[in-house]
């Protein structure tokens, strides 16, 4: 399996697998969409009763209450993206603090806002290392009025999306054949209506001739096969080839969430290679 990079951002990436089969390209889109451990809150302990102090006067006293129930608010900061580190971060069921929270397994955050005012993404300040500060700071969460507050700790734990879709880290994960243009020489009429036809600008003409130019960037609509009065072109899906186009939510960058599927896609055969020799050795 060979991978070509077409497009790669922080949150959007563009490839091509070939070299393979369609069950390996299926397999690589559930890892992406189900498998990538990320970090997202878990736990959040809201604090309850009368807030004191304010912007202008510390003996101000605020209600810790919002046009939300706790657990609306909750769910929302379960949703924000959190910056997730795959070198250091562990799932707490394997940490060696066994699992009461520690800073590999756990990042805490506080909010702490007086009304009135919208309370945003941005808002949740990591108690620690600052390089946790949430990227993505104008995701909405309440709107707190005249004398409302909320005081909060959020924890944040690794999981996957197998558990919960809060911790899926990728969307819009898809793929298709790879395509394959060719041209008849024998029938080609070098008319060019391909050339003006086709709206990626898979063919250009070059001399006198015309030729495929930018296979990749075929879509398979077929505008050049109908246009083509000679009959010369043809196209089909490769199913070899795919490509494929994911985006992030920013907890991780395309690049390490790619590099962490093929990982884990690598280590699931090699454990089924096992499973399968040790079969045989028992026939």
């Amino acid at each position: 399996m060979d991978v070509k990079i077409l497009e790669m951002t922080d949150t959007k990436a563009k490839f091509v697998v070939s070299n393979a089969t369609p069950e390996i390209a299926n397999s690589l889109r559930r890892v992406l969409i189900a498998e990538i451990p990320k970090m997202a809150i878990e736990t959040v302990e809201f604090h309850l009763g009368e807030i004191q102090g304010g912007a202008n006067n510390e003996n101000e006293e605020y209600e810790s209450v919002s046009s939300l129930f706790d657990e609306i608010i909750a769910h929302r900061m379960g949703l924000i993206p959190i910056p997730t580190d795959p070198k250091t971060n562990v799932f707490k069921k394997d940490c060696t603090c066994g699992g009461e929270g520690c800073p590999l397994c756990t990042i805490m955050y506080k909010i702490d806002k007086k009304g009135p005012c919208d309370v945003y993404s941005g808002d949740l300040e990591p108690l620690g290392d600052p390089n946790l500060k949430v990227k993505d700071e104008l995701i909405p969460i309440v709107r707190l009025g005249n004398r409302q507050a909320i005081l909060a700790y959020a924890f944040a734990e690794l999981g996957t999306g197998q558990r919960h879709a809060k911790f899926q880290v990728t969307s819009g994960v898809g793929y298709k054949y790879g395509p394959k243009v060719k041209i008849d020489e024998k029938k080609c009429d070098q008319g060019a209506t391909c050339v003006a036809a086709c709206p990626r600008k898979v063919f250009a003409k070059e001399g006198n001739k015309v030729k495929v130019a930018h296979e990749d960037a075929c879509m398979l609509c077929y505008s050049c096969i109908k246009a083509c009065k000679s009959k010369a072109i043809t196209v089909e899906g490769d199913e070899t080839k795919f490509v494929f186009t994911f985006e992030t939510d920013g907890s991780l960058t395309a690049v390490d969430t790619l590099q962490i599927a093929l990982g884990i896609l690598e280590k699931k055969f090699d454990e089924f290679r096992e499973l399968v020799s040790a079969l045989e050795g028992a026939a």
